[in-house]
C-alpha cells in the first residue's frame, strides 16, 4: 500500500496519527497541493475527489477521504480496542463527537484559513468576511468541548478515539488563524497536553 499525502495538511496528519496508533507503517508519497499536483490528470485518475490523503491498495484500487482510509486500515489491523468504538453505544458516541468536531470545528477552521490567508486564491473564490465568520464559529464551539471534557477523559468518553485525533489536529491547525485554547478552558487545555504526550503525535 501507499499513502499519498502532504504531511502538514490536517487530513494527512489525521491519517498519520491513526496509523501510528494502530501500529501500521505504509510507504508515503509526497503530493505538493500548493503547486497543484493534486489537480493533475495523473492524480485525478486515482483520486475521486482530487484531494489528499489518498490510499493506494496493492490491487491497484484507491480510497480517498481520511476517515474512510482510517476505517479501512483499522479493519485490516488486529486492534483490540477500536478507535471507532467497540460497543454499539460507544460507536454512536464516537461518531457523534467526531462529526461535531469535524463540522463545528475542523471545517470552520479550514474555511477560515483558506479565506483569510487566500492560500488557494489561484483556484477558488476567496471571501475574507466568510473566513472571519468561520473563525468566530470555531471560537464559539470551544466551550462545548470544555463542558464535555469536564466529565470525560476523552472527547467521546473513557476511551481514546478518532474523535480525539481529529480534535488534536484541529487545535494544532487553529494556531494558523490565531486561535488558541483560552485560559479559562482548563479541561480542554489539560486534555490537549495529555494527547500531545502520546508517541503517535510526536
Amino acid at each position: 500500500m501507499k499513502i499519498y499525502e502532504l504531511a502538514a495538511s490536517p487530513s494527512a496528519r489525521r491519517v498519520a496519527i491513526f496509523l501510528k496508533e494502530i501500529g501500521l507503517e505504509i510507504e508515503s508519497v509526497h503530493v505538493d497541493i500548493r503547486a497543484g499536483e493534486n489537480l493533475s490528470t495523473q492524480f485525478l485518475e486515482k483520486s475521486a475527489n482530487g484531494r489528499i490523503p489518498l490510499l493506494e491498495l496493492d490491487d491497484g484500487s484507491y480510497i480517498c477521504e481520511s476517515v474512510a482510509i482510517c476505517r479501512f486500515l483499522e479493519a485490516n489491523s488486529d486492534q483490540h480496542q477500536s478507535l471507532f468504538g467497540n460497543s454499539a453505544l460507544e460507536q454512536a458516541q464516537v461518531e457523534m463527537w467526531h462529526r461535531m468536531v469535524e463540522l463545528q470545528g475542523l471545517f470552520p477552521a479550514l474555511q477560515a484559513f483558506r479565506n483569510i490567508s487566500g492560500v488557494y486564491s489561484d483556484r477558488e473564490n476567496v471571501i475574507p468576511s466568510w473566513g472571519e465568520e468561520s473563525r468566530t464559529r470555531l471560537i464559539s464551539f470551544l466551550p462545548t468541548l470544555e463542558r464535555q471534557l469536564s466529565a470525560n477523559k476523552y472527547i467521546a468518553g473513557e476511551n481514546f478515539s478518532i474523535a480525539d485525533i481529529t480534535l488534536f489536529v484541529l487545535i494544532n491547525f487553529a494556531k494558523n488563524i490565531d486561535v488558541e485554547i483560552p485560559a479559562e478552558l482548563s479541561n480542554l487545555a489539560q486534555w490537549f497536553s495529555a494527547i500531545a504526550s502520546r508517541p503517535s503525535v510526536q
